[in-house]
């Protein structure tokens, strides 16, 4: 056997199954939608906070509903 097939594999099993390659895409989406939700959740939140506590943060009212009013994808 040669350097390159120890390295490289050329074993069957080694490969990504269907069933694999599906739970990769399943979990990937889910983080994805995972990471919409938190975005939108969080720019709402942004419009519950005092004038103080978004100036703690540096942002203006406008900012943040400027931020509130973006898209959950965005």
């Amino acid at each position: 056997m040669s350097t390159i097939d120890t390295i490289g594999g050329t074993d069957r099993s080694s490969r990504i199954t269907p069933a694999g390659r599906l739970t990769r895409v399943a979990t990937v989406v889910a983080q994805k939608l995972a990471d919409m939700g938190n975005k939108h959740r969080t720019r709402r939140l942004l419009l519950e906070m005092s004038d103080a506590q978004l100036k703690d943060i540096g942002i203006s009212r406008a900012d943040a509903y400027r931020e509130a009013r973006r898209p959950f994808w965005d």
